[in-house]
């Protein structure tokens, strides 16, 4: 539950932290009291439609009402409530919604309904909306790549923990942990700065992403969703740098307008949303609240989440090389007195040894959103979110072992914190509408704050790294209907990072510290694109996709004073290029039961700083310099895609591809001002750099199965298979290291009246040492050990049972079964093991 002090401590900071924000509140409140004096009156009376299921007459919330040539569309509030009178002279609206059939009607088909639409029930489609293959909204049978969607439906039923969790039941992305507080997903062969992350159309990719897992995901909130998808494959063209592996797209909560008579502040429309959960393996503790606010004119919506998490619970029956039956008391919460100079930390003996600690840790979010419609073919709205961790122990680290010792006492990354304002405008036709048919421009400033804190056992110095991110960007998509078979999108995009990065060394004992090795040095990150996608429908059935893009990039990295070496290295490093990328797709659509699709693209990643901008000991008797002749990676893939409907009671989709990268940024030796190595930290060390020296390949198959067995009952099947290798540093080659193991799931559900359970089966693959990557195979405390002592990845499934029963019509209580036969296991590449046994109970109320 979400306590007052709780509330008050997030206002406070939130405030402390966003002075443009208590502005823009301000002269919000001031318009809005204007409005409510002088009401801005209706250009006509809205003729609004109500959405209903033909079997039990319920509202239909989300259905989309969709003109493509007019560009118009329109989606039913949370009462089934639509807007139709902005489509007035069309005469081929699109309406569909997930699990209804669809319709194509005429406005005047539509005006002529009573002021009620019934929508039939449809479980499987070819045709679902999407819209992160051209950031625009599409058909998914118009689109050559192939799409993932998570569903709010999905994230309400199944409820995960986290966002990295929720991308985890599209059954097609793979989530590696070295933490709790953590989720790396991989997708396709690529992972870490090889995919990219959108939110709200705005790239969350930071100069600082590095090629080691990152966790940035776990900043979103899932409750806060009202649409995620998952773009597979090369992607730069609409995306820029880093989408190699796929994108995965996340759009938050939009407020609604009121929909009837001209309301004033006094009197808008509610609604809202509240959720209380807990769960047994890691004694979770999880509340959220979302209220929002209509007028006809303006809507506000308001979100605020708190998680808390004890210590995970692995399962009894596993791997033994997984259980780590101790912990480090750190000292510095006891203050004993040192022995013989060294600090006392102790080894306590755990009295559940299942418990993996350090694992706990803290998070809240809060999202607003504020939306203003001034005309009819104007939308303007302000979004606001901010997202805090506590400090969590990264638990692979402390698995390490040192002379029969623990290596650390302490490792934690300190509170991991994400704010982002967006300021976005969205035009439809008007004066300019030679050019455009659709417009939006977005503006938007993020904050990226991050820390490393470790402390060797029995050590005096506590060593801590504090990045800082400042991320500004200005995207500007245009969409045009050049006659009846031609759509062209285009648009500019700018994005800068600013990275302020420190480094302090604080002694026990000692109140002042002294400056530390800093991760990187105080640098700037410019991108600037122009791009392009054209849709031609060739003919009924066939359509032709193509786009380019050309990408400008630039690097200014200031590496100050270099105290650290034995010699003057350098002062500054700059670094700029250019890429150019393309795309083109076929998607021939026979007849209403078959899809067949064909993609082929190129995609880039530009060198960022942290390629480029470290100065570090990579390994004992080497020092890595910074390279300011890096170029950027380039992906070359080719896709197949099938999708198959058999009646409407069952759907395949299979999807093959390969995808090759090259010029990929790997350390090798380097020659330096004509030197090959150099005094660091008083040792005589080879000089390295990353340099474009390597390249690797991927290539999978994609199957998925979607079957109504009875009217009551449904099966659904996800699988993924994969291969890869790569290049090392060496130049010898290794089974990729973000290829994992075959993996996937089932699941078979039931509905009946107010219940629906799910049994679902989740499953992987083994992995034997020779099939590892080369650099997983020293990474012993992670792994279980073969018979020869060797590190291997053990093959598991589980099967969890997952259930809501709709109690009152706007109540839901939500239960789930977790890992019913309490197994041990651990994820590839993953320092932590998933829950065992475990038991959540939630509770979800509507008003």
């Amino acid at each position: 539950m979400i306590q007052p002090y709780i509330i008050f401590r997030i206002l406070r900071r939130v405030f402390k932290r966003s002075s443009f924000f208590l502005t823009l509140i301000s002269s919000l409140i001031l318009s809005s009291a204007i409005y409510a004096v002088y009401p801005m009156p209706q250009e006509d009376e809205p003729i609004v439609l109500l959405v209903l299921d033909t079997k039990d007459e319920a509202p239909i919330i989300g259905v989309i009402f969709w003109s493509k040539k007019a560009a118009i569309f329109e989606i039913s509030n949370v009462k089934g409530r639509v807007r139709i009178d902005r489509f007035k002279g069309q005469d081929k609206i699109e309406i569909q919604a997930l699990g209804y059939r669809k319709k194509i009607l005429s406005y005047q088909e539509l005006s002529a309904l009573d002021d009620t639409l019934y929508m039939e029930p449809e479980i499987f489609q070819l045709e679902n909306i999407v819209v992160s293959a051209t950031r625009w909204r599409q058909n998914y049978t118009s689109v050559s790549q192939a799409i993932s969607v998570i569903e709010p439906e999905v994230l309400r039923r199944r409820q995960p923990q986290t966002m990295a969790d929720a991308l985890g039941l599209s059954g097609k992305v793979f989530i590696q942990k070295s933490q709790q507080g953590g989720g790396s997903p991989m997708i396709r062969g690529f992972a870490t700065n090889r995919l990219l992350y959108s939110v709200d159309g705005i790239r969350m990719n930071t100069a600082i992403f590095r090629s080691g897992n990152i966790q940035n995901v776990i900043n979103l909130d899932p409750f806060s969703m009202q649409r995620s998808e998952i773009l597979f494959g090369p992607s730069s063209v609409m995306y820029g740098s880093d989408a190699i592996g796929g994108v995965m797209s996340f759009e938050t909560l939009t407020p609604e307008f009121a929909l009837d008579s001209v309301r004033n502040i006094f009197n808008p429309i509610a609604s809202g949303k509240a959720v209380i959960r807990g769960t047994s393996a890691n004694n979770e503790r999880t509340g959220h609240l979302n209220v929002q606010l209509g007028w006809n004119k303006w809507a506000w919506l308001g979100s605020i989440s708190r998680w808390q998490y004890g210590h995970l619970r692995q399962g009894s029956n596993g791997p033994e090389d997984y259980v780590k039956n101790y912990y480090v008391d750190d000292w510095q919460g006891t203050f004993q007195p040192l022995i013989n100079g060294q600090v006392p930390d102790e080894i306590v003996e755990q009295s559940d040894p299942l418990l993996q600690i350090p694992s706990g840790y803290d998070q809240w979010n809060t999202l607003q959103k504020i939306r203003w419609q001034p005309l009819d073919q104007m939308d303007v709205q302000y979004t606001f979110q901010f997202s805090e961790t506590s400090n969590y122990g990264r638990y692979d680290r402390h698995l390490r072992l040192r002379d029969g010792l623990p290596w650390y006492a302490q490792w934690d990354y300190g509170p991991q914190g994400w704010k982002m304002h967006l300021l976005a405008l969205k035009m439809r036709g008007g004066m300019n509408e030679t050019i455009y048919d659709q417009l939006v421009i977005k503006g938007a400033r993020q904050h990226f704050w991050e820390s490393r804190i470790s402390r060797n056992f029995g050590g005096l110095f506590v060593e801590q790294q504090d990045e800082l991110v400042h991320a500004s960007s200005i995207h500007i998509d245009a969409l045009k209907w050049l006659n009846e078979y031609i759509l062209l999108s285009y648009g500019v995009e700018w994005v800068q990072n600013k990275v302020n990065s420190d480094g302090v060394i604080q002694q026990l004992f000692v109140e002042k510290s002294k400056p530390g090795l800093a991760r990187y040095p105080n640098a700037t990150w410019t991108s600037s694109a122009y791009f392009f996608h054209s849709d031609i429908q060739i003919n009924t059935t066939t359509k032709l996709q193509a786009g380019l893009r050309y990408n400008t990039y630039y690097i200014n990295a200031q590496f100050g004073d270099s105290d650290r070496l034995d010699i003057k290295l350098i002062d500054a490093v700059n670094l700029s290029d250019q890429a150019l990328v393309g795309s083109l797709g076929l998607i021939s659509r026979p007849n209403n039961d078959w899809v067949f699709k064909l993609n082929m693209g190129t995609a880039f990643r530009s060198p960022n700083v942290d390629d480029m901008g470290k100065v570090f000991d990579s390994e004992p008797g080497a020092v890595t310099v910074p390279n300011p002749k890096l170029k950027a990676e380039y992906a070359w893939n080719i896709d197949l895609g099938i999708v198959h409907r058999v009646l409407s009671g069952l759907r395949l989709e299979m999807n093959a591809y390969w995808t090759h990268l090259e010029d990929a940024m790997v350390r090798r030796d380097y020659s330096f001002n004509g030197q090959t190595t150099m005094l660091y930290n008083g040792i005589n060390s080879r000089i390295q750099a990353i340099q474009n020296a390597a390249f690797a390949q991927v290539y999978g198959l994609q199957w998925s199965l979607d079957a109504q067995l009875s009217i009551r009952w449904i099966l659904n099947t996800r699988i993924n298979l994969q291969k890869g290798e790569e290049e090392l540093n060496n130049g010898s080659f290794s089974p990729s290291r973000h290829v994992a193991p075959l993996f996937g799931e089932n699941s078979l559900s039931y509905e009946y009246d107010r219940w629906s359970v799910s049994l679902v089966h989740r499953f992987q693959g083994a992995m034997a040492y020779d099939q590892m990557a080369a650099t997983e195979r020293g990474k012993i405390e992670i792994y279980a050990l073969d018979t020869q002592g060797l590190p291997y990845v053990p093959s598991w499934h589980i099967w969890n049972l997952v259930g809501q029963w709709e109690f009152a019509e706007r109540g839901q209580l939500l239960f789930k079964g977790e890992n019913l036969s309490d197994q041990r296991y651990r994820p590839y590449g993953s320092g932590i093991s998933a829950a065992g046994r475990s038991i959540q109970i939630g509770l979800s109320l509507r008003f």
